[in-house]
Protein backbone atom coordinates (compact mmCIF):
# COMPACT_ATOMS: atom_id res chain seq x y z
CA UNK A 1 0.00 0.00 0.00
CA UNK A 2 1.39 3.04 -0.95
CA UNK A 3 0.60 5.53 2.01
CA UNK A 4 0.53 4.45 5.58
CA UNK A 5 -3.09 3.38 6.55
CA UNK A 6 -5.42 4.82 9.25
CA UNK A 7 -7.46 1.61 10.62
CA UNK A 8 -11.36 2.20 12.30
CA UNK A 9 -12.02 -0.48 14.61
CA UNK A 10 -14.50 -1.29 16.95
CA UNK A 11 -14.27 -1.14 20.65
CA UNK A 12 -11.52 0.54 22.80
CA UNK A 13 -7.55 0.24 22.06
CA UNK A 14 -6.45 -2.89 23.69
CA UNK A 15 -9.26 -4.59 21.75
CA UNK A 16 -9.07 -7.89 19.90
CA UNK A 17 -9.71 -5.79 16.42
CA UNK A 18 -6.92 -3.54 17.30
CA UNK A 19 -5.25 -6.76 17.05
CA UNK A 20 -6.51 -8.05 14.20
CA UNK A 21 -5.33 -4.37 12.39
CA UNK A 22 -1.73 -5.11 13.88
CA UNK A 23 -1.72 -8.80 12.14
CA UNK A 24 -2.60 -7.40 8.96
CA UNK A 25 -1.11 -4.31 8.56
CA UNK A 26 1.63 -4.54 10.47
CA UNK A 27 2.45 -3.52 14.62
CA UNK A 28 2.21 0.33 15.01
CA UNK A 29 -0.48 0.98 12.31
CA UNK A 30 -2.33 4.30 13.40
CA UNK A 31 -5.74 3.22 14.59
CA UNK A 32 -9.30 5.07 15.14
CA UNK A 33 -10.77 3.34 17.75
CA UNK A 34 -15.20 3.53 17.11
CA UNK A 35 -17.88 2.70 19.93
CA UNK A 36 -19.71 1.10 17.41
CA UNK A 37 -19.42 -0.58 14.23
CA UNK A 38 -21.65 1.81 12.28
CA UNK A 39 -18.92 4.14 13.63
CA UNK A 40 -16.40 2.54 11.74
CA UNK A 41 -17.71 2.91 8.35
CA UNK A 42 -18.62 6.67 8.90
CA UNK A 43 -14.93 6.77 10.00
CA UNK A 44 -14.02 5.20 6.43
CA UNK A 45 -16.80 7.57 4.82
CA UNK A 46 -15.96 10.48 6.23
CA UNK A 47 -12.16 9.97 5.65
CA UNK A 48 -11.55 10.17 9.35
CA UNK A 49 -9.65 6.54 8.56
CA UNK A 50 -8.33 5.33 5.31
CA UNK A 51 -9.76 1.51 6.21
CA UNK A 52 -11.70 -0.63 9.02
CA UNK A 53 -11.32 -4.00 10.43
CA UNK A 54 -14.96 -5.90 10.93
CA UNK A 55 -15.66 -8.66 12.67
CA UNK A 56 -17.63 -11.07 10.39
CA UNK A 57 -17.52 -14.14 12.47
CA UNK A 58 -16.42 -16.20 15.60
CA UNK A 59 -15.51 -20.10 15.07
CA UNK A 60 -17.74 -20.64 18.35
CA UNK A 61 -20.11 -18.22 18.13
CA UNK A 62 -21.00 -17.78 14.44
CA UNK A 63 -21.67 -14.84 12.74
CA UNK A 64 -21.94 -11.26 13.49
CA UNK A 65 -25.06 -10.67 11.84
CA UNK A 66 -24.91 -6.52 12.52
CA UNK A 67 -21.78 -6.51 10.37
CA UNK A 68 -23.26 -8.36 6.97
CA UNK A 69 -26.45 -5.86 7.54
CA UNK A 70 -23.56 -3.05 7.25
CA UNK A 71 -21.90 -4.72 4.25
CA UNK A 72 -24.94 -4.27 2.09
CA UNK A 73 -26.26 -1.09 3.22
CA UNK A 74 -22.68 0.48 2.52
CA UNK A 75 -20.39 0.87 -0.66
CA UNK A 76 -17.33 -0.21 0.77
CA UNK A 77 -14.66 -3.61 -0.53
CA UNK A 78 -13.08 -5.77 1.13
CA UNK A 79 -9.92 -5.80 0.66
CA UNK A 80 -8.55 -8.90 2.54
CA UNK A 81 -9.32 -11.21 5.73
CA UNK A 82 -7.90 -12.13 8.77
CA UNK A 83 -8.68 -14.81 11.32
CA UNK A 84 -7.36 -14.02 14.47
CA UNK A 85 -6.45 -16.49 17.51
CA UNK A 86 -8.24 -15.10 20.39
CA UNK A 87 -6.27 -15.54 23.70
CA UNK A 88 -7.97 -14.48 26.76
CA UNK A 89 -5.79 -13.25 29.77
CA UNK A 90 -7.02 -12.83 33.13
CA UNK A 91 -5.63 -8.98 34.22
CA UNK A 92 -5.47 -7.15 37.69
CA UNK A 93 -3.86 -4.08 38.92
CA UNK A 94 -0.47 -4.75 39.76
CA UNK A 95 0.73 -5.83 43.18
CA UNK A 96 -2.91 -8.60 43.12
CA UNK A 97 -3.12 -11.66 44.38
CA UNK A 98 -5.25 -14.47 42.35
CA UNK A 99 -6.85 -15.57 45.64
CA UNK A 100 -7.68 -12.06 45.99
CA UNK A 101 -10.27 -11.77 43.18
CA UNK A 102 -13.75 -12.14 43.72
CA UNK A 103 -15.55 -10.48 40.54
CA UNK A 104 -14.55 -10.31 36.73
CA UNK A 105 -15.70 -7.75 34.71
CA UNK A 106 -15.53 -8.71 30.32
CA UNK A 107 -17.62 -8.34 27.45
CA UNK A 108 -20.31 -11.22 27.53
CA UNK A 109 -18.71 -13.49 24.78
CA UNK A 110 -15.83 -12.89 26.49
CA UNK A 111 -17.28 -14.18 29.89
CA UNK A 112 -19.06 -17.19 28.25
CA UNK A 113 -15.99 -18.70 26.82
CA UNK A 114 -13.94 -18.34 30.01
CA UNK A 115 -17.05 -19.96 31.30
CA UNK A 116 -14.94 -22.91 32.79
CA UNK A 117 -12.31 -20.80 34.27
CA UNK A 118 -14.53 -18.64 36.32
CA UNK A 119 -16.51 -21.37 38.16
CA UNK A 120 -13.58 -22.90 38.68
CA UNK A 121 -12.12 -20.42 40.66
CA UNK A 122 -15.52 -18.93 41.87
CA UNK A 123 -15.22 -16.15 40.40
CA UNK A 124 -18.84 -13.44 39.89
CA UNK A 125 -19.11 -12.98 36.35
CA UNK A 126 -20.02 -9.37 35.36
CA UNK A 127 -20.80 -8.29 32.04
CA UNK A 128 -19.37 -5.05 30.68
CA UNK A 129 -19.77 -3.44 27.21
CA UNK A 130 -16.30 -4.40 25.98
CA UNK A 131 -13.20 -6.08 26.90
CA UNK A 132 -10.55 -3.41 26.78
CA UNK A 133 -13.17 -1.22 28.00
CA UNK A 134 -13.59 -3.01 31.08
CA UNK A 135 -9.30 -3.38 31.33
CA UNK A 136 -9.08 0.59 31.26
CA UNK A 137 -11.97 0.89 33.78
CA UNK A 138 -10.14 -1.23 36.08
CA UNK A 139 -7.20 0.90 35.39
CA UNK A 140 -8.75 3.78 36.26
CA UNK A 141 -10.64 2.67 39.42
CA UNK A 142 -8.78 0.09 40.93
CA UNK A 143 -11.32 -1.78 42.60
CA UNK A 144 -10.00 -4.14 44.81
CA UNK A 145 -10.94 -7.89 44.48
CA UNK A 146 -12.16 -7.47 40.69
CA UNK A 147 -10.24 -8.42 37.76
CA UNK A 148 -11.07 -8.21 33.84
CA UNK A 149 -10.74 -10.58 31.01
CA UNK A 150 -9.20 -8.99 28.18
CA UNK A 151 -6.11 -8.78 25.35
CA UNK A 152 -2.28 -8.82 26.66
CA UNK A 153 -2.10 -6.10 24.27
CA UNK A 154 -4.92 -4.41 27.04
CA UNK A 155 -2.55 -4.86 30.36
CA UNK A 156 0.21 -3.41 28.48
CA UNK A 157 -1.66 -0.23 27.59
CA UNK A 158 -3.17 -0.07 31.22
CA UNK A 159 -0.44 -0.75 32.97
CA UNK A 160 -2.34 -3.88 34.27
CA UNK A 161 -0.84 -7.39 35.79
CA UNK A 162 -1.47 -10.55 33.61
CA UNK A 163 -2.33 -13.02 36.22
CA UNK A 164 -3.34 -15.69 34.22
CA UNK A 165 -3.66 -16.46 30.47
CA UNK A 166 -5.00 -18.64 28.03
CA UNK A 167 -8.00 -19.06 29.78
CA UNK A 168 -10.37 -19.69 27.20
CA UNK A 169 -12.40 -23.39 27.38
CA UNK A 170 -11.81 -24.38 23.88
CA UNK A 171 -8.82 -23.46 22.17
CA UNK A 172 -10.00 -23.03 18.48
CA UNK A 173 -11.99 -19.78 19.08
CA UNK A 174 -11.05 -17.62 16.27
CA UNK A 175 -12.92 -14.64 14.98
CA UNK A 176 -12.23 -13.33 11.62
CA UNK A 177 -12.38 -9.81 10.23
CA UNK A 178 -12.52 -8.52 6.64
CA UNK A 179 -10.67 -5.42 5.87
CA UNK A 180 -12.50 -2.88 4.43
CA UNK A 181 -11.56 0.12 1.87
CA UNK A 182 -12.66 2.56 -0.45
CA UNK A 183 -10.86 1.17 -3.34
CA UNK A 184 -10.47 -2.73 -4.81
CA UNK A 185 -6.98 -4.02 -3.78
CA UNK A 186 -4.85 -5.56 -6.69
CA UNK A 187 -5.64 -9.46 -6.96
CA UNK A 188 -2.93 -11.91 -5.64
CA UNK A 189 -3.50 -15.33 -5.83
CA UNK A 190 -5.07 -17.69 -3.57
CA UNK A 191 -8.47 -14.95 -3.78
CA UNK A 192 -11.79 -15.95 -2.55
CA UNK A 193 -14.70 -13.79 -3.24
CA UNK A 194 -17.64 -12.42 -0.98
CA UNK A 195 -21.26 -11.31 -2.44
CA UNK A 196 -24.55 -11.06 -1.70
CA UNK A 197 -27.67 -11.99 -3.78
CA UNK A 198 -31.19 -12.17 -3.71
CA UNK A 199 -33.46 -14.48 -5.74
CA UNK A 200 -37.37 -14.00 -6.80
CA UNK A 201 -38.90 -16.03 -4.49
CA UNK A 202 -39.83 -19.14 -6.98
CA UNK A 203 -38.91 -23.16 -6.11
CA UNK A 204 -35.85 -23.76 -7.41
CA UNK A 205 -34.24 -20.49 -7.78
CA UNK A 206 -32.03 -20.73 -4.69
CA UNK A 207 -30.80 -24.35 -6.62
CA UNK A 208 -30.52 -22.72 -9.90
CA UNK A 209 -28.29 -19.80 -8.43
CA UNK A 210 -25.99 -21.79 -6.59
CA UNK A 211 -25.74 -24.21 -9.38
CA UNK A 212 -23.64 -21.99 -11.92
CA UNK A 213 -20.87 -22.20 -9.12
CA UNK A 214 -21.08 -25.82 -8.96
CA UNK A 215 -20.96 -26.24 -12.55
CA UNK A 216 -17.58 -24.51 -12.81
CA UNK A 217 -16.19 -26.26 -10.33
CA UNK A 218 -16.36 -23.29 -7.77
CA UNK A 219 -15.92 -23.98 -3.71
CA UNK A 220 -18.03 -22.09 -1.43
CA UNK A 221 -16.67 -21.59 1.68
CA UNK A 222 -19.94 -19.90 3.11
CA UNK A 223 -23.46 -19.53 2.61
CA UNK A 224 -26.02 -18.06 5.06
CA UNK A 225 -29.08 -15.93 4.90
CA UNK A 226 -30.41 -12.81 6.00
CA UNK A 227 -33.84 -11.43 6.30
CA UNK A 228 -34.78 -9.09 3.65
CA UNK A 229 -35.20 -5.84 5.43
CA UNK A 230 -37.47 -4.30 3.06
CA UNK A 231 -39.34 -7.37 1.91
CA UNK A 232 -41.32 -9.60 5.03
CA UNK A 233 -39.93 -12.84 5.03
CA UNK A 234 -37.60 -12.88 2.11
CA UNK A 235 -34.00 -13.18 2.52
CA UNK A 236 -30.78 -12.22 1.08
CA UNK A 237 -27.85 -14.84 0.87
CA UNK A 238 -24.16 -14.09 1.32
CA UNK A 239 -21.47 -16.51 -0.37
CA UNK A 240 -18.08 -16.71 -0.39
CA UNK A 241 -16.15 -18.75 -2.73
CA UNK A 242 -12.74 -19.33 -3.54
CA UNK A 243 -11.31 -17.33 -7.16
CA UNK A 244 -11.14 -13.84 -8.27
CA UNK A 245 -13.56 -12.43 -10.05
CA UNK A 246 -11.69 -11.80 -12.45
CA UNK A 247 -10.72 -15.39 -13.63
CA UNK A 248 -12.60 -16.46 -16.85
CA UNK A 249 -14.53 -19.09 -14.91
CA UNK A 250 -15.70 -17.08 -11.81
CA UNK A 251 -16.93 -13.91 -14.09
CA UNK A 252 -18.49 -16.85 -16.44
CA UNK A 253 -20.76 -17.83 -13.15
CA UNK A 254 -21.11 -14.07 -11.70
CA UNK A 255 -22.99 -13.42 -15.25
CA UNK A 256 -25.07 -16.72 -14.84
CA UNK A 257 -26.68 -15.54 -11.54
CA UNK A 258 -26.98 -12.07 -12.62
CA UNK A 259 -29.35 -13.55 -14.97
CA UNK A 260 -31.11 -15.88 -12.53
CA UNK A 261 -31.21 -13.69 -9.20
CA UNK A 262 -33.00 -10.06 -8.44
CA UNK A 263 -30.37 -8.71 -7.38
CA UNK A 264 -26.49 -9.01 -6.87
CA UNK A 265 -24.03 -6.93 -4.77
CA UNK A 266 -20.29 -8.43 -5.07
CA UNK A 267 -18.49 -6.85 -1.41
CA UNK A 268 -15.03 -7.88 -2.59
CA UNK A 269 -12.18 -9.81 -4.31
CA UNK A 270 -9.72 -10.02 -2.22
CA UNK A 271 -6.50 -12.21 -1.24
CA UNK A 272 -7.66 -15.46 1.34
CA UNK A 273 -6.10 -15.07 4.64
CA UNK A 274 -3.65 -18.31 4.31
CA UNK A 275 -4.34 -21.18 6.82
CA UNK A 276 -0.33 -21.92 7.68
CA UNK A 277 -0.79 -25.77 8.90
CA UNK A 278 1.73 -25.29 11.82
CA UNK A 279 0.31 -26.20 15.35
CA UNK A 280 0.43 -23.94 18.18
CA UNK A 281 0.87 -25.20 21.86
CA UNK A 282 -2.26 -26.14 22.08
CA UNK A 283 -1.80 -28.16 19.08
CA UNK A 284 -3.96 -26.92 16.52
CA UNK A 285 -3.81 -24.67 13.55
CA UNK A 286 -2.49 -21.16 13.16
CA UNK A 287 -4.31 -19.00 10.87
CA UNK A 288 -2.41 -15.87 9.63
CA UNK A 289 -3.48 -13.03 7.00
CA UNK A 290 -1.63 -12.88 3.64
CA UNK A 291 0.32 -9.33 5.39
CA UNK A 292 0.86 -11.48 8.39
CA UNK A 293 2.52 -14.50 5.97
CA UNK A 294 4.80 -12.32 3.44
CA UNK A 295 6.28 -9.78 6.40
CA UNK A 296 6.62 -12.74 8.70
CA UNK A 297 4.22 -10.87 11.08
CA UNK A 298 2.75 -12.61 14.30
CA UNK A 299 0.04 -14.67 14.10
CA UNK A 300 -12.97 -9.08 18.61
CA UNK A 301 -13.16 -7.44 20.71
CA UNK A 302 -14.48 -11.09 21.88
CA UNK A 303 -16.36 -10.01 21.23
Amino acid sequence: MSERPAVAFQGENGAYSQLAVYQFFGEGTPTVACRTLEDLFQAILEQAATHGALPVENSLAGSINKAYDLLLEHDLHVVGEVFLRVRHALLAAPGTELAQLKRVYSHPQALAQCEGFLARHGFEAVPEYDTAGAARNLARNGQAGTGVIASELAASLYGLAVLARGIEDLPFNYTRFFMLGTQEPARRDPSKTSLVFATRHRPGDLYEALGEFARRGINLTKLESRPRRNRPWNYVFYVDFEGHWEEPHVSEALVHLLRKASFVKIIGSYPAAVMDFKTDRSGLFEAEGPEAVSRGGNSPDAA
